[in-house]
């Protein structure tokens, strides 16, 4: 049986479609790299052409190294020659081995030799980029504190992958920021070159001038590679594109294999016209669309197939499979994150036990948008004792940011900790190099003191110069404000010190100057300082009166949980709690802030140490998508100290949890179970998958909310995630989610793109008993966890007790309604600013005063719209409604319009209507 016979008609239309450019659409789970392999071996085995003279290129070596096994595997014993099959940038150092030294020009110079590069040319990692972008900075004088060398590399590959040079690169310029960047990338141009040097981006570059520039060299690839395949075509940037275009020549043979609605790498460089544009460069181009799905139900496929058919920028397919029917998608309403992650770990754990009761293989998925939702997925698989595995990054605690924190931490604890000194101790960088820190180890060497005692003595014996003991001075006030909020001495710290007459650690400081500009002031400061504690916004969260065991159940390995529990006890205005505080206790409600002065939150802390470091400041300097993954899992870290904080949990007790989260002995790179983000998840499949964090702002995430292009991605994105379930789908939201800066956990706008899915799709998996895209919201003033001690299951569902709570429809909290009453004005007498005031007293002095009619025009637009819905505005255009403040006639609602990004309107006079 010839190997064409295990194709279906698509699959085989494109393997026999050799001649001239093919577009192949290869939807989800269509089998695409079936397609790629036989169509070589066709080419080779059916056709007699020889394998040399076919190029495959791809992204990944992995994916270059299968499609090798595999084409061995059909046509290995055939030919001795090899097709080629690699990587862009493997192809690209291939021909510029061969042939870079053709770029070279004469040198002006009589006897010196041309100018370019040589064909042994080096190639520069990361490392080596920064090194020379540095020593560019130096020796042109700029500030790195103004631009780092990341910073600026970042935009160099930027222009790069936009086929820009310096000159282009400045007359775009906006600011002077970009101008200095500019005049970098030439300088950092020139030393490459003078280093025979070329970095990832180049290697892409100088290959496409190469062919461009030089006809000899481009007329031998073009004899050379008769029949070029491109593999995820969707994700090539533009001199991708032009390069696959200069090789194809006069011939055209060119096959694309892709799926536009897989183009989720723009920030990448990836540009997705190079797929929806293949027409307009190749007229005489066969579109062939493979359509069935092999790998999920009808029913994930028809889900996913109507979330990005909401996209415009796409060619459209009708994915279909033979596995008919299946589950319908799953859909389960968290009320709180927390919940959401229990929630997810108990439904893994069942279908663990039932796989392997059925003798099956199980492999389970947890998908998220960024890397710092991880946390609570970790924590709800290690209650459940459950191994899993993270991709695309490290735990959560062992990410770099989150363990210089947590040194930060140990060190406030116990400042002799000199592992975690020494990691924290230039970082982020103040001025304390290898020098200075050489010094200070030689002198706890000699002295037998601890680092933290060496650089007290260095400071104290001036033993070093000014500047460096100016910045161990800014590093030691650091610590020792930190370990004084935590002992709640910090404001007589602040007495003492003023008192006795000792500057503040920044440079340059005046004496005199008040001691609130200990905290607050900028100038000359390495710890660009912003933070005060004696203002801080102190948390607005109650404290818990529970009795402590049951605080010690909450936060044990016990499964009975209940995060209703957690603010159980929030209802402080009962008797039972006012006996439990005492007969002398002051009013609950004022115990609901912590009295300023006193010993500060583990979450305090977290957040005075970002601020007063500047740590998010830098990676906001930074300006890449690294740097704000970064800064989205430092703000998950505030995050989780508040929920210890929920625990009880002291700050010992929080790094003692810490340690055991980031424990080695709970990774396992073989245990059934996944934690990734959705765009590791791409080519990768499993039985059950869990889509998680629906919720506007998270996903899609709320740097692609302003323009429709990146919200089309972030759809892709969805699209990406609900095609990665073979059998089962679960998508989740939590109605609350804490967010950084925020004590209390705010109430979350459900993903548009569940809006998205069709009703007849989806079934409700416990929870609340309302379809939350329908426009049943929860009470914008409630909070999870404190309605009644109803627990619903899903009908029918076997499992009556289980690990994590439903809520009940009722999502209401009588704190939060005692808190508005006691906020309404409790006077009832006359008011002496009034019309009707004013009227009287003319009258009392025999005065006629007439009441002047006032004509009020009737609002216009219809009025109640809630978060989710579709809006249309006579100025903004279409919207959709992210957030409502209050109701009735003082009602504002904040809209986001594609074109005019969000707008904060009063909902009676602002003329909106029903999409």
């Amino acid at each position: 049986m010839s190997f064409l016979d295990q194709l279906n008609p698509q699959q085989r239309e494109a393997v026999e479609t050799t001649e001239g450019p093919v577009l192949i659409l290869a939807g989800a789970g269509s089998g695409k790299t079936r397609v790629i392999t036989y169509r070589i071996a066709y080419l080779i085995e059916n056709l007699g052409v020889m394998p040399e003279s076919i190029l495959a290129v791809t992204f990944t070596n992995k994916a270059a190294a299968e499609m090798v096994a595999r084409v061995e595997k059909i046509v290995g014993s055939l030919s001795v020659a090899k097709p080629v099959i690699s990587t862009f940038h493997s192809f690209c150092v291939r021909v510029l081995r061969r042939d870079i030294e053709a770029l070279r020009i004469p040198s002006s110079v009589p006897g010196q030799p041309p100018i370019g590069h040589t064909k042994n040319f080096v190639i520069y990692d990361e490392a080596d980029q920064q090194s020379i972008v540095k020593s560019v900075m130096k020796r042109m004088g700029v500030d790195d504190k103004e631009i780092t060398p990341r910073i600026a590399l970042g935009r160099i590959s930027w222009a790069k992958n936009h086929m820009l040079d310096p000159q282009e690169l400045y007359l775009q310029s906006a600011d002077p920021k970009n101008e200095k960047i500019s005049h970098i990338f030439e300088e950092y141009r020139k030393e490459l070159r003078k280093a025979n040097a070329l970095d990832f981006d180049d290697l892409l570059l100088e290959a496409l001038r190469l062919l461009k520039s030089v006809a000899a060299v481009r007329d031998y690839y073009n004899r050379k590679f008769q029949y070029i395949l491109v593999d995820e075509y969707q994700d090539t940037n533009r001199p991708q594109y032009e390069l696959m275009r200069l090789l194809a020549g006069s011939r055209h043979n060119l096959c694309a294999v892709g799926d536009e609605d897989q183009s989720i790498y723009s920030w990448r460089g990836a540009d997705i016209r190079n797929i929806l544009e293949f027409e307009k460069d190749f007229p005489e181009a066969k579109i062939i669309r493979l359509e069935e799905n092999y790998r999920s139900t009808q029913n994930i496929l028809e889900a996913a197939s109507a979330v990005v058919a909401n996209n415009v920028k796409r060619k459209g397919k009708n994915l279909w499979t033979s596995r008919q029917g299946g589950t319908k998608v799953g859909f389960y309403e968290a009320p709180d994150g927390e919940n959401e992650a229990l929630f997810v770990a108990d439904r893994i754990a069942r279908y663990l036990k039932e796989a392997v009761a059925g003798g099956e293989t199980p492999r389970a998925a947890v998908l998220y948008r960024t890397n710092s939702q991880s946390r609570l997925f970790e924590e709800g698989m290690r209650r459940y004792q459950l191994k899993y595995h993270v991709v695309g990054g490290f735990s959560f605690y062992e990410r770099a940011e989150i363990k210089d924190m947590i040194s930060y931490l140990k060190v406030i604890l116990n400042p002799d900790d000199s592992v975690s000194l020494l990691r924290v101790i230039n970082t982020p960088a103040r001025g304390i190099g290898k020098t200075t820190i050489d010094t200070i180890e030689r002198l706890a060497l000699e002295t037998g003191l601890s680092l933290w005692g060496a650089i007290g003595e260095a400071i104290q014996r001036q033993l070093l110069p000014p500047r460096a003991c100016q910045a161990l001075r800014s590093f030691q006030e650091l610590i020792e404000d930190a370990r004084a909020m935590i002992a709640g001495s910090y404001v007589e710290r602040l007495t003492e010190q003023s008192s006795a007459g000792v500057p503040p650690a920044s440079e340059g400081a005046d004496i005199d100057e008040p001691l609130e500009g200990r905290a607050s002031s900028t100038d000359d400061r390495d710890d660009n300082t912003r933070f005060d504690p004696m203002m801080f916004d102190f948390d607005a969260v109650a404290e818990e009166t529970a009795d402590p065991g049951d605080q010690a159940d909450t936060a044990s390995q016990s499964v009975d949980f209940n995060p209703k529990e957690l603010s159980a006890s929030a209802d402080t205005g009962s008797e039972a709690s006012s006996a439990e505080s005492g007969a002398d206790s002051p009013d609950p409600n004022d115990g609901a802030f912590r009295t300023p002065g006193g010993p500060a939150t583990t979450s305090e802390i977290l957040k005075f140490l970002i601020d007063r470091t500047g740590y998010i400041k830098q990676l906001e300097d930074e300006d890449t998508p690294e740097a704000f993954s970064r800064i989205e899992n430092l703000r998950e870290l505030v995050n989780a100290a508040l929920d210890s904080k929920d625990r009880g949990e002291t700050l010992e007790e929080f790094l003692d949890h810490a340690a055991l989260v980031s424990d080695a002995d709970g990774y396992d790179e073989s245990a059934r179970i996944t934690l990734m983000t959705l765009h590791a998840a791409k080519g990768l499949e499993f039985p059950l998958v869990f889509l998680c964090g629906m919720e506007e702002g998270l996903f899609p995430h709320s740097r692609t909310l302003l323009e429709m292009d990146d919200v089309e991605e972030e759809r892709r994105l969805c699209y990406v995630g609900m095609t990665r379930a073979m059998d089962t789908l679960i998508l989740s939201r939590a109605v609350y989610r804490r967010r950084y800066g925020t004590d209390l956990p705010e109430a979350s706008v459900p993903s548009r793109f569940l809006e998205e899915v069709p009703a007849n799709l989806v079934e409700e998996i416990g929870g609340s008993k309302r379809r939350a895209w329908m426009g049943a919201y929860p009470s914008q003033g409630a909070r999870p966890g404190t309605s009644g001690a109803n627990r619903t299951s899903r009908q029918g569902d076997e499992h009556t007790s289980t690990h994590y709570s439903y809520e009940d429809e009722d999502q209401s909290a009588a704190w939060v309604r005692e808190r508005a009453e006691r906020a309404k004005p409790t006077y009832s007498g006359k008011s002496y600013n009034s019309i009707d005031n004013i009227a009287e007293f003319f009258a009392s002095r025999g005065k006629k005063f007439n009441l002047p009619k006032t004509v009020v025009e009737e609002p216009k637009g219809k009025r109640g719209f809630r978060p989710g819905q579709k809006v249309r505005h006579p100025k903004y255009g279409e919207g959709t409604v992210y957030q409502r403040e209050g109701d009735g006639e003082d009602a504002k609602i904040t809209v986001q319009f594609p074109r005019f990004g969000l707008k904060k309107l009063v909902e009676k006079y602002a003329q909106l209507e029903k999409a």
